[in-house]
């Protein structure tokens, strides 16, 4: 299956926002790895995803109380 670079702007905006979001993200099937660039200003969070769609990665976001929206090339 092809893995997927899904970029996304979010309020997770500090270290202890990424500590918060950590474990929805860690355990969640089909995300590789995951990134979140707070120094970026719309907060990019990089997931590398194998069998899970970008719908998915929202939701799961969301659930940890965060926002996310996808950004488009």
């Amino acid at each position: 299956m092809e893995k997927n670079n899904l970029q996304f702007k979010t309020n997770i905006n500090c270290g202890g926002c990424v500590a918060s979001i950590k474990p929805f993200l860690d355990n969640t099937d089909g995300i590789c790895h995951w990134e979140v660039d707070t120094q970026n200003n719309d907060k990019v969070l990089t997931v590398t995803a194998e069998g899970i769609s970008q719908e998915q990665v929202i939701e799961t976001v969301q659930k940890a109380g965060f926002k996310a929206e996808l950004i488009t090339k």
